[in-house]
């Protein structure tokens, strides 16, 4: 069990930020019942695997919603192989759909430059 600034050393996210993941409910502390002089959280090693995933999921674009759906399925080893690529395929085809919006917009926005330049009106 760690202190929450035990586990921000060891996986480098700010307190903070580890506060608001479990107001999320991505994941939750505990208190140890024989001590009542304070208040303080702790932490499984469960947390460190789970912040490990929130921040890997979150640098290839899954939201926190997203990532809050499959989190516990996830390493509680009840998602399948076949459910675990599915969550990625349907990311992998959101990803594809912004990508021909954000050509779309960029296609939009140099048409916009041309006619600047060529003072087309």
């Amino acid at each position: 069990m760690k202190l929450i600034s035990q586990l921000s050393k060891e996986t480098g996210v700010p307190i903070p930020t580890i506060r608001f993941y479990e107001k999320k409910g991505l994941f939750s502390s505990t208190t140890k019942e024989e001590v009542t002089t304070n208040n303080y959280a702790y932490y499984g090693d469960d947390v460190v695997d789970k912040l490990c995933f929130i921040q890997m999921a979150k640098a290839v674009g899954f939201t926190l919603s997203e990532i809050k759906e499959v989190i516990d399925a996830w390493y509680e080893k009840q998602f399948t192989k076949k459910a675990k690529l599915e969550v990625l395929n349907l990311k992998l085809k959101q990803i594809d759909e912004k990508m021909k919006e954000l050509k779309a917009m960029k296609k939009q926005i140099a048409l916009c430059k041309y006619n600047i330049e060529n003072d087309v009106v």
